[in-house]
């Protein structure tokens, strides 16, 4: 069984070698263990610091294209390379590679798809109430639309199976975090998580640069990603409380009509009454719509599952 760790790296020159140090040589129950770079773009020696560690596998991006990009990088070497296991880990050093062994476990027990590192956020000293305020609101919105009971959403800190690895397919440029968990709810994967505590920040994150960007971000994908799933819920919800004001001028009209037929000083109401159904219905009809093309998109996906396994030459 062949382990390959992989680690995206952007100007990571100072800290690579320190995640390099910490993987573990030898894992029971692992066959071979592997190193994989992606190098997003440096500018300065961590393509070097990789070879004079012996990294296995180092690809190299020309320019800056972003942690979703370079997951789907990974993701088509790994399974190049036949990968059984394929673990996640940053290039500063924030996850200690000594819970790699751990981490991968349920995978190897064939208890989980996908094993992810619960860095307890709650009790991280160097984060504000800010942020600890808001990882907890984006992994509440992430297991209230993906059905995905994970308590930290955005850890990059993971392990995949090579079946998940299959049925993903990343559809952000941005980040592969919250996508690949809503596509793990929506694919019926399982995902389970480790506690673990991390190292001390090294630098501050480059994957964006305020909590404001973040935030944006990560809703958009969410709400993207989530829509592109279940269309039906999400166009319903959006129609629904203009049906209901629809509901409300008509009843409006028509009790001041029941008082005098004659009346014509309540019209504004009848007026306002189809103006929101138009709108109700459009809503309505968008979701029948998305949710036949969804219906599509299962079936697409899964000939590309099929399509991935001939290609890269997987036999069950």
């Amino acid at each position: 069984m062949k382990l390959i760790v992989q680690i995206p790296c952007y100007n990571e020159e100072n800290t690579l070698f320190s995640v390099l140090e910490e993987i573990p040589k030898k894992i029971e129950g692992i066959d071979s263990i592997e190193t994989m770079i992606i190098d997003d773009g440096s500018q300065d020696n961590t393509i070097e610091i990789a070879k004079k560690y012996w990294v296995n596998h180092i690809i190299k991006h020309i320019g800056n294209k972003g942690l979703g990009n370079a997951f789907k990088s990974w993701i088509e070497k790994a399974l190049k390379e036949w990968v059984d296991v394929l673990v996640n880990t940053d290039g500063d050093n924030q996850y200690p590679g000594k819970y790699i062994e751990e981490l991968i476990f349920p995978l190897l027990k064939k208890e989980a798809d996908i094993v992810m590192g619960d860095r307890q956020t709650a009790t991280i000293q160097h984060f504000s109430h800010i942020k600890k305020f808001f990882q907890w609101l984006w992994s509440f919105l992430v297991r209230l639309l993906s059905w995905v009971q994970i308590p930290d959403s955005v850890s990059g800190f993971r392990a995949y199976s090579r079946e998940a690895l299959l049925r993903l397919n990343i559809t952000s440029e941005f980040s592969y975090a919250v996508d690949t968990l809503v596509q793990a709810g929506a694919k019926n994967l399982k995902v389970t998580s480790i506690k673990i505590i991390t190292n001390k920040p090294t630098r501050p994150s480059r994957l964006f640069k305020n909590i404001g960007q973040h935030m944006y971000q990560t809703f958009k994908i969410l709400f993207r990603v989530y829509a592109m799933y279940n269309p039906l819920r999400v166009f319903f919800v959006l129609g629904t409380p203009f049906f209901v004001v629809w509901i409300f001028w008509i009843a409006r009209f028509l009790y001041f009509f029941s008082l005098n037929p004659l009346t014509t000083g309540k019209t504004q109401s009848l007026v306002l009454a189809w103006v929101s159904l138009i709108i109700a219905m459009q809503f309505f009809a968008l979701g029948i719509i998305w949710d036949l093309i969804a219906k599509n998109r299962k079936l697409t996906e899964d000939n590309l599952y099929f399509t991935k396994k001939q290609y890269f030459n997987i036999k069950d």
